[in-house]
């Protein structure tokens, strides 16, 4: 009883952060499912499944977070649809290629990826957005109404969707850890924008990751139900906290995390090599 209601609090908090810096929370799942698999279930739980089963969370959260997102008037669609285009089916190929890392070569990546996560995190708040005028402008209005102006290159936006699309399949974790901070850095969107644009293409990929898994049998549908309750509460909370919030200080705690979780990992990975 006790690992269960772990689950359900690890989807509660994985959900909560993932919605208010747009990362979805697969981050913090996967690894807590690698690690604590055999005290959660009773049995190591596999790479692809803990991907696959991460991912099928990650619909719950992102259309949670995205539906309270949307009601502030803050998601960009159309820029989101633009990234999904590519997204999406990089999405799916990662799915499918994940089947082909195991144990120490999965941990070790996976690891070393959060790492470098982690560091741009950190140092997002040291670097100043790109002051570069793209032919795309955009010009919205959100829920307080107050106007953003920002842009981008499409043929560049299509290119850095399929990249993240490809990391979200592979990993699992929702593709916001990428996007918020090349939205951000690169196009000059508005950190709340990014966060809530970014968690609607998390809601669109994370559906076609996850139907590439599950048709592989690569889902734990038991673990999905007790996640999901915990993901659909976070999801919604972790959007109202950002909505009133600078995010700085949960930031920093996001940073301290991934940086354990990466240690942790990237130690089992070399220690089994």
């Amino acid at each position: 009883m006790l690992e269960w209601i772990l689950i359900l609090l690890t989807g509660v908090v994985a959900s909560v952060f993932g919605s208010i810096v747009g990362l979805g929370g697969g981050i913090i799942i996967v690894p807590v499912l690698l690690l604590l698999g055999p005290q959660l279930t009773g049995a190591p739980i596999p790479e692809a499944t803990a991907v696959g089963t991460s991912l099928a969370v990650l619909i719950v959260t992102a259309l949670a977070s995205s539906r309270t997102y949307a009601k502030q008037r803050k998601v960009d669609f159309r820029s989101a649809w633009l990234l999904f285009i590519t997204s999406g089916p990089g999405a799916m190929a990662g799915s499918a290629l994940t089947s082909q890392f195991h144990g120490p070569a999965f941990q070790l990546s996976f690891g070393i990826f959060m790492l470098l996560m982690a560091l741009l995190l950190i140092l997002r708040d040291r670097i100043k957005p790109s002051a570069r005028r793209w032919p795309v402008t955009v010009r919205m209005t959100d829920g307080a109404g107050v106007e953003h102006v920002y842009g981008y290159s499409l043929p560049l936006l299509l290119g850095i969707g399929l990249l993240v699309g490809l990391v979200s399949g592979l990993f699992g974790i929702g593709g916001g850890s990428l996007f918020v901070p090349v939205m951000v850095l690169l196009f000059a969107f508005p950190p709340h924008v990014a966060t809530a644009t970014s968690m609607f293409v998390i809601f669109l990929s994370s559906i076609s990751g996850s139907i590439v898994h599950g048709a592989m049998g690569e889902i734990d549908w038991l673990l999905v139900a007790a996640l999901a309750p915990g993901a659909w509460l976070g999801g919604k909370a972790g959007a109202w906290i950002a909505s009133r919030m600078s995010g700085k200080a949960i930031l920093w705690l996001l940073r301290a995390t991934l940086l354990v979780l990466a240690a942790r990992l990237i130690w089992q990975g070399a220690s089994q090599l």
